[in-house]
């Protein structure tokens, strides 16, 4: 995360200001602020994020000439402890995600909608339980929801779905844009065929004539964030397998 790549070059700049070595900390404190400024700029953020979420297409219709056995809304965030709305209750990412997943869901009811997430919390109950509860308001049948509500990452995730609907079984994939590389190598290992359904698309979003998209700010940063956490993970599965 860049934040705090920033605060201990800070950090270090100061200690080295403290200890005489001013040109040290002269360097590391432009140092920070050079990396906060470049990690919170549009140019650099998008460039970093766009290829991540533009490696699957979004998906307007259901395949019709292929045999789906579910759609599948991978879990993220949300707020199980507080008196919220079931939707509010959802993170950013969790609610566009279920959005999208129900979304394809009515346009083949007679699918099963599979919503997953665990907690890692005690005391709040796991995003699935969340998830379910926001499907049903949403018109999706009790009947066609599965919620698998015990894995805590990706690849517990496809597991978890390839124990409910069978090895081999080709799923409609629902998760963020910049995830799905990531969740397409989980799934793929685990035994399945997964059909991407990216979502919550977040680079490219500003028109480069504007000034928004010229000047840092913490939401181009977080774009950055999401980049690096994304090729972290993509390395780490690559070693896992």
């Amino acid at each position: 995360m860049p934040l705090p790549v920033v605060l201990g070059l800070l950090a270090l700049g100061l200690l080295a200001a403290w200890w005489g070595r001013r040109r040290l900390g002269g360097g590391a404190v432009v140092a920070a602020l050079a990396v906060l400024w470049l990690s919170s700029w549009a140019p650099l953020a998008d460039r970093l994020l766009a290829p991540l979420e533009a490696r699957y297409p979004a998906m307007p219709e259901l395949p019709e000439d292929e045999d789906v056995s579910g759609i599948v809304v991978l879990g993220g965030g949300w707020a199980g402890e507080m008196p919220w709305t079931s939707t509010g209750r959802l993170g950013e990412s969790s609610a566009i995600r279920l959005m999208e997943g129900v979304r394809l869901w009515h346009q083949r009811p007679s699918l099963p909608l599979v919503v997953t997430g665990a907690s890692r919390r005690p005391g709040v109950p796991p995003v699935a339980q969340g998830y379910a509860q926001a499907a049903r308001e949403l018109g999706v049948a009790e009947d066609r929801l599965r919620v698998l509500d015990t894995p805590t990452d990706t690849g517990l995730e496809a597991r978890s779905v390839r124990e409910v609907l069978g090895e081999g079984a080709q799923v409609v994939l629902v998760t963020s844009a910049s995830h799905m590389p990531r969740a397409m190598h989980h799934f793929q290992r685990a035994g399945l065929m997964p059909v991407a359904a990216p979502t919550h698309f977040l680079a490219m979003r500003q028109e480069r004539g504007s000034l928004g998209y010229w000047v840092p700010s913490a939401t181009h940063l977080h774009k950055t964030e999401r980049a690096l956490h994304e090729l972290l993970g993509q390395l780490a599965v690559s070693l896992e397998y």
